[in-house]
């Protein structure tokens, strides 16, 4: 086909279509509907990298001396671990907890890998 043809041919072009439906056509056309959310599937592997990091960070403290900060630190990952293994997610206050209780034993939490990486899972989790 030559490019002056291409030209007069109708065309639709659409680019990115997020969270939304839409139909072409008029009432007398069947149209089917996907959905391929590839968002969850992100997320879903986000919170399976915490859940891993929490059970890595958790062993760690165990070999650590006992304090008062790492025991509520511990306590906050238990229940976060829980929640992870019940439900596959962990919800934005609970992930605030684990936030602030790393914060507290910071000095602690710092000079371990495992305790990096509970971080960087819970910022990103909560959105920076």
């Amino acid at each position: 086909m030559a490019p002056e043809e291409q030209d007069r041919i109708p065309a639709v072009r659409l680019g990115s279509v997020v969270r939304s439906s839409f139909s072409i056509g008029g009432s007398g056309n069947r149209n089917s509907v996907v959905n391929h959310d590839r968002s969850g599937a992100a997320q879903d592997a986000t919170y399976e990298e915490l859940r891993t990091a929490i059970a890595e960070l958790r062993a760690d403290l165990a070999r650590l001396t006992p304090r008062a900060e790492v025991e509520v630190l511990d306590a906050e990952l238990v229940e976060a671990e829980n929640e992870l293994t019940a439900s596959g997610t962990a919800g934005a206050g609970r992930l605030a907890r684990v936030r602030d209780a790393l914060t507290s034993a910071g000095g602690v939490v710092e000079l371990l890998a495992s305790g990096g990486a509970v971080l960087g899972a819970v910022t990103q989790l909560l959105g920076g």
